[in-house]
């Protein structure tokens, strides 16, 4: 995949950038733009939002295209490779510890059976994810409240310990959705490695994001965050037809317990 963003995807990041400002100062708030980066022939860029000098909201705006183009069929390559990594603006690091956004594009899912559906995965991380490689299999003593941290059998790879995936880390689940017979369409999932939480992802179906629908809930309370990191308790997915993009929104930094 092309890590050249050409001339339109700057363009377009430019245009969701003001946009972004535009309506939080109708809001007494001003909003601090981060990084973009290339995805699917669009770029995705990270933001936060500040009223004085709080930080009430951080996020980042997926332009439909990113969606849109992504490829059916993609090379399978172990560990996984991010499709792209967008650092968090300083600000957003400073308020939350949240440092940097990965993404991912699932063309066939992966296991276990619900999320075997085309879908993206969107790591928002408190640390870089470049030195995970699962050898560390301690798992954490806390999860969230009805999430589950189960081992996961691959073919021809072996079991993934906490379903833990090199470059990203153990990834928590919520239990109902493991014993689910259905495909799932969105969800949220706790990340850890060395036993600490470390990200927070929403999952989503193509299919849900091709909807063109915003929808929201929340995020569980995560045991063991550290002092430094304040984790989000809602997430929004705010879809803009005009911008033709998706506003990602983590907010109420409450959702961690120390």
């Amino acid at each position: 995949m092309s890590l050249g963003s050409g001339r339109s995807g700057t363009l377009v990041a430019a245009a969701l950038g003001a946009f972004v400002v535009v309506v939080s100062g109708c809001a007494g708030e001003k909003v601090v733009q981060g990084e973009c980066r290339p995805f699917n022939g669009a770029d995705v860029c990270s933001w936060g939002r500040m009223k004085g000098n709080t930080l009430v909201a951080f996020g980042a705006t997926i332009p439909m295209k990113s969606i849109e183009n992504a490829p059916a069929d993609v090379p399978m390559v172990w560990p996984p490779k991010a499709d792209a990594v967008v650092p968090m603006p300083a600000e957003v690091k400073a308020g939350t510890g949240f440092d940097n956004m990965t993404f991912y594009w699932e063309p066939h899912g992966h296991p276990p059976g619900p999320y075997l559906t085309p879908h993206f995965d969107f790591h928002f991380n408190t640390e870089s994810v470049a030195a995970i490689d699962c050898a560390d299999s301690t798992k954490p003593a806390q999860l969230p409240a009805a999430y589950a941290l189960v081992d996961v059998p691959i073919p021809q790879m072996g079991t993934l310990i906490g379903l833990c995936v090199p470059g990203m880390g153990m990834h928590s689940l919520p239990g109902a959705e493991l014993n689910a017979t259905a495909l799932f369409q969105k969800t949220m999932i706790v990340g850890f490695y060395h036993a600490k939480p470390i990200f927070v992802e929403p999952m989503i179906t193509r299919a849900t994001m091709m909807e063109r629908r915003s929808f929201a809930y929340d995020i569980p309370a995560v045991p063991g965050v550290a002092a430094t990191a304040h984790y989000p308790a809602k997430f929004r997915a705010d879809y803009d037809s005009t911008a033709q993009a998706y506003k990602f929104v983590f907010t109420d930094f409450a959702g961690g317990t120390k």
